[in-house]
């Protein structure tokens, strides 16, 4: 937004708060706004100021102040003390329709993580085909995020918000009804349009209903429907998947959205801003929103088939990830110019920032990767069922969850950050780098203590995180620019984490299985790495039947490309640390809001 906006929607905010032509217990001296000793004028000075006014309208005068004054408390000193305003209803039913965005978009994400072989299998589906039911949905989500965030920073959040959850139901449609992978794929992309702004808009409205300081409370409470979702998703996905339909993956997603569309539109009172709509669509960067979409698509698209589809060293490889690189430099330079950019300078400006920003992209990384590589894990080299993989990925779901709310209480009660942040990315890097240990014979404790120390660390990240990014802005109204700014590069981070990954096991995968030689007719399949995903639950029953020695050998092909994914993630993590060291520690004790919080309805 323009500084002169900025100036403007702040004085508009104050004369609201304070009602400077109403109350007299207001002055301002050198721009400050001080109380007087003398809360309500008496009679006596209001028929001063108004002359030949009688008692009864002076009478009137003063009961209209009393009224606009709240009712004070006094200590013991007998000094008044402030008491917090009490929300009205409509702040929690808003709340929740956020939440319920929170929860329908974790619970579609890891519900489909662990029927993805089954899914593969079904469609004929190739093993690039199956890891792009993942990075169609997080490409989109990427490319989405920014567009949201800085159309309703023009035109509001409400309207944008609403259209999310149209996108992704649609989606959610598309995917319940598809028959081969690449309907199926254009769904999740659809979804993912959607839930690019369910994602990052929920965060940011969270930012405008609630102060600095009361901040941490609500983000403790926020991360409840992403538990339920996480905890709950894996095993409702496995359960539809295994004895149900998978499709239902999809239908599942109707009535929350449907319930938490109502509730925005009803409920979700936010104060609009006063401008025409062809002025609002003017500001919008729209030169920096293509660049970015494209960039991004071009820079992603050949890290997943690099070295399956095409080699490293092909044109068809390097060519459209070298026009990414350059578009989204030539995105970052022309960022300078537009009055409303994409991702404003103003919010990079110090240290900290520029920290967290890299950090939150490190953290995306991570956490999407995990996501869908631990339970493929547990079902191709424990050959459980998706069901099972579901429960054996339970330690890491609660974790994440748990520490991402307990972190969120820490900070509330000890008003630090910085040695949090720092001590939670030892703790990611370092569960992580554990996971690279498993194999087939290792046991449910091994497993489920690793993913609790990487759930501690990559949980409390997920809530902390945000902290420093908005104590860093020197604006207040752009709070809501710097939260969206930190998910979008988390969710970038995702997406180039998921490409990355992919790519490292398809290679290490490739050059593993031709050492093996001649292999049973059962699995001959493996031999053509598009098939590798799509075999898992076929592996499980072929099992039976094979030497034990031939499927040791094909294990442990598996366990290598899953070696080779968890230590690059550990690597990822110790950089993440590194990035940490440069974290500030900035004051919470801001009490001022957004200029998109909740109209008084009092």
């Amino acid at each position: 937004m323009s500084r002169s906006y900025s100036f403007f929607s702040g004085v508009n905010n104050l004369t609201s708060k304070y009602e400077l032509c109403q109350l007299p217990d207001f002055r301002p001296c050198c721009g400050v706004f001080q109380r007087r000793s003398s809360v309500v004028a008496s009679p006596q000075q209001v028929q001063t100021v108004t002359t030949g006014s009688n008692e009864s309208m002076a009478e009137n005068a003063e009961k209209q102040q009393q009224d606009l004054i709240a009712p004070g408390v006094l200590d013991e000193g007998g000094n008044e003390v402030e008491v917090p305003k009490k929300k009205p209803l409509a702040f929690y039913l808003a709340f929740l329709a956020i939440n319920i965005s929170t929860f329908v978009v974790s619970l579609d994400a890891t519900a489909l993580a662990v029927a993805i072989p089954k899914i593969t299998n079904e469609l004929n589906g190739t093993t690039l085909e199956a890891f792009w039911t993942s990075l169609a949905f997080i490409l989109a989500v990427v490319v989405v995020q920014p567009l949201y965030t800085s159309i309703s920073d023009v035109v509001g959040r409400k309207e944008p918000f609403c259209a999310g959850f149209v996108f992704f139901a649609i989606g959610s449609v598309v995917f319940a009804v598809a028959n081969n992978m690449a309907v199926l794929i254009v769904g999740r992309l659809l979804q993912g349009l959607g839930a690019g702004g369910l994602d990052v808009l929920s965060e940011v409205i969270l930012v405008d209903m609630t102060s600095l300081k009361e901040r941490p409370k609500y983000l403790g409470f926020f991360a409840l429907p992403m538990a339920g979702g996480a905890v709950f998703g894996p095993i409702i996905g496995a359960s539809f998947s295994e004895y149900v339909d998978w499709r239902w993956i999809g239908w599942v997603n109707l009535p929350f959205c449907a319930i938490a569309t109502v509730l925005t539109i009803f409920f979700m009172r936010l104060r609009p801003i006063d401008q025409k709509f062809s002025v609002k669509i003017q500001r919008l960067d729209w030169i920096g929103m293509v660049l970015f979409a494209i960039g991004c698509t071009l820079f992603s698209l050949p890290l997943s088939w690099a070295g399956v589809m095409y080699p490293w060293n092909s044109w068809r490889t390097l060519l459209p990830f070298l026009i990414g690189v350059l578009l989204l430099l030539i995105f970052a330079l022309y960022e300078s110019k537009p009055m409303e950019p994409v991702f404003p300078y103003r919010i990079f400006s110090n240290r900290t920032a520029a920290a967290t920003i890299i950090g939150g992209t490190i953290h995306g990384m991570i956490l999407y990767s995990t996501t869908n590589y631990g339970p493929l894990f547990f079902q191709a080299i424990l050959l459980q069922s998706p069901f099972k993989s579901a429960i054996s990925v339970l330690p890491g779901s609660v974790s994440v969850i748990g520490f991402s709310i307990i972190a969120a209480i820490v900070v509330e009660v000890v008003r630090r950050y910085r040695w949090i942040i720092i001590v939670a990315w030892v703790f990611a890097a370092s569960g992580i780098g554990l996971w690279a240990l498993w194999g087939d014979n290792s046991s449910l404790a091994v497993t489920a203590s690793t993913q609790i120390i990487f759930g501690i660390g990559v949980g409390t990240l997920f809530t902390v995180l945000t902290i420093p990014m908005q104590t860093s802005v020197k604006d207040v109204d752009d709070t809501g620019i710097a939260a969206g700014a930190l998910v979008s590069f988390r969710l970038f981070g995702g997406l180039i984490g998921l490409s990355i990954c992919a790519g490292v096991f398809n290679n290490v995968f490739e050059q593993n299985i031709g050492s093996l030689g001649q292999l049973p007719p059962s699995s001959e399949k493996l031999k053509d790495i598009r098939e590798v995903i799509g075999f898992i639950p076929i592996l499980r029953v072929v099992a039976i039947d094979m030497e034990p020695g031939t499927l040791m050998r094909i294990l442990d092909v598996y366990r290598k490309a899953f070696f080779a994914v968890f230590l690059t993630l550990g690597g990822m993590g110790a950089v993440g640390f590194l990035v940490s060291l440069f974290t500030k520690e900035i004051s919470m004790e801001s009490e001022d809001m957004g200029r998109q919080a909740l109209e008084d309805s009092s």
